[in-house]
């Protein structure tokens, strides 16, 4: 699993995205696109036409960082949005990189009443 720090973004380009491109790229479509600093720390997804394959691109401050993931059987859940972006939580990161629909996650547990 990505370090994600606590106070980090996670920003998802929603539409589809030519998996071709590298850390440059993706940070200059971030940029442009997405209007948000691809040094910022913050964490930014995108995925590929057929749906199995995930690049995140980040900053820590260090250097450049680029994760990709495929999955081998089924494919990313995906806002149906043509462009734009979507934040997430850490948590929403995880479902999505194991292949959970991440969109309406259900509780287990209820409060109990006082």
């Amino acid at each position: 699993m990505i370090p994600v720090p606590s106070n980090t973004r996670v920003w998802l380009a929603a539409g589809v995205t030519d998996m071709r491109r590298g850390f440059n790229t993706l940070a200059a479509q971030a940029e442009q696109f997405l209007a948000e600093d691809p040094y910022s720390g913050h964490l930014f997804v995108f995925r590929g036409r057929r749906g199995d394959l995930l690049k995140i691109i980040w900053w820590d401050s260090q250097g450049a960082c680029l994760f990709s993931k495929r999955l081998e059987n089924g494919r990313f859940v995906w806002p149906a949005a043509k462009d734009g972006k979507i934040s997430l939580s850490a948590s929403q990161l995880s479902m999505l990189l194991e292949g959970i629909d991440w969109r309406m996650p259900q509780k287990t547990w209820r409060p109990l009443s006082a």
